[in-house]
């Protein structure tokens, strides 16, 4: 720290150029900088024993001082978005494992972190992506339907009580239970819109890419996607055509369909065959052998165009449904494919930069493991929704500002 502090004051400076005041600036440096020492635990009270200050002064910057997060995330999302060369935006959630009833969000739900259902709260975050680089610039609180008491209006008595939990907690009363797609496509509305960063794919796991609407929002917006999906999910062959069935002059003309019942993406794959798999190499890895010296990251991958089949999904006045591209993952010496991605990149995208987009999502686990690990994205102990928010955002800067001193060849300090 003692090398690279300069540095981090001068970021920092950056950072939190929007914050009028003097102190709030100093405190915000203060608390990054707690974020990166070393210790095990980065809640208020270890960081401030470590730093030399009062705790008091931490916890008065994160719960009750008059700054605003969202300008200090923009700040950090130009940053990157000039200095990493973002080819992505890739979405995700991450799971805090939380007790406390009156912690804001907080239920029992599936949590990443625990492998399994617990107490948890769940943040949803867009993060700028490159093969080299990636820098979270956007996260949302996930509020489940526990605390919005507008889902409970025919229980006057557990909806008064949801509102005296949420008034604790400092939720906004415009912020309401929201599929986490949902929370994504208005994260992506904030950065593109507001923020004026660029248009870029979308990739994200199956979470989101199993839901038609986070698909097509997308798609309404102009944004390409590389997403995971289930081989379940259901599609008709590229080169399939809705026909029009004969009309007997009564009643309603019938609508043009397809001649042929849907398959799923698992079959589709299957009929192909295992010939139509090809060896593509997307980038190198961390781990060589005698086998692999270089580290590439290897495997065998089909690509076919086909037409998603949902009945939420729009068609033509034809009758056809949207082309986009299966892409499915074939390991050598497995019996079937591992997994499936729907992408609507270009029709003449090469093989090799379809996978590499779809499987640069690699990128979100390293930030939410440097996160967590590293920088104490998940050792907050507050009990507010401005506090979550502003901790997360803080500890996102620390991340940006390690990400600085990767990409800097001169700085020999670890990071």
């Amino acid at each position: 720290m003692d090398e690279v502090r300069p540095r981090l004051e001068a970021f920092a400076a950056e950072m939190f150029g929007s914050l009028a005041r003097r102190d709030q600036r100093a405190k915000g440096e203060l608390y990054v900088r707690g974020l990166m020492l070393d210790g095990k635990r980065k809640s208020m009270q270890p960081m401030a024993e470590r730093l030399g200050v009062d705790h008091q002064q931490l916890q008065q910057f994160v719960s009750s001082s008059t700054w605003d997060y969202v300008e200090v995330r923009e700040r950090v999302a130009r940053w990157a978005a000039a200095h990493i060369g973002p080819q992505a935006y890739a979405i995700d959630d991450t799971g805090f494992p939380k007790d406390g009833y009156d912690s804001p969000g907080v239920a029992r739900m599936y949590c990443g972190a625990l492998g399994k259902r617990g107490n948890c709260q769940i943040g949803v975050s867009v993060n700028l992506v490159s093969d080299q680089a990636s820098t979270a610039v956007n996260w949302r609180l996930f509020i489940p339907d526990s605390w919005d008491d507008a889902t409970a209006e025919d229980d006057e008595l557990l909806a008064e009580a949801i509102r005296r939990r949420r008034r604790r907690a400092g939720i906004p009363d415009q912020v309401r239970h929201k599929e986490k797609w949902r929370q994504a496509l208005e994260m992506l509305d904030e950065v593109r819109g507001q923020w004026g960063l660029p248009d870029l794919p979308v990739v994200a796991d199956a979470g989101y890419g199993d839901a038609t609407g986070f698909r097509l929002g997308l798609t309404d917006r102009g944004l390409a996607y590389a997403v995971a999906v289930k081989g379940t999910t259901t599609a008709y062959p590229g080169d399939a055509r809705p026909e029009h069935p004969p009309y007997s002059g009564r009643g309603r003309p019938p609508r043009p369909a397809y001649p042929i019942p849907h398959s799923t993406l698992r079959d589709l794959v299957l009929a192909a065959g295992r010939g139509a798999a090809r060896t593509v190499t997307w980038r190198q890895g961390s781990k060589s052998g005698p086998r692999n010296p270089r580290a590439d990251m290897r495997s065998r991958f089909v690509a076919l165009r086909v037409r998603p089949a949902n009945r939420d999904i729009p068609r033509d006045v034809d009758g056809s449904l949207p082309e986009c591209w299966l892409l499915a993952e074939w390991p050598p010496g497995t019996a079937e494919p591992t997994d499936y991605w729907l992408s609507t990149l270009p029709a003449d995208t090469p093989l090799r930069e379809l996978v590499r987009i779809a499987k640069i999502r690699w990128r979100i686990e390293h930030d939410y493991r440097e996160l967590k690990d590293g920088l104490g994205l998940d050792h907050f102990e507050g009990r507010t929704y401005l506090g979550w928010h502003r901790h997360v955002t803080l500890a996102a800067l620390a991340q940006a500002f390690c990400t600085l001193l990767r990409l800097d060849p001169k700085v020999p300090a670890p990071a």
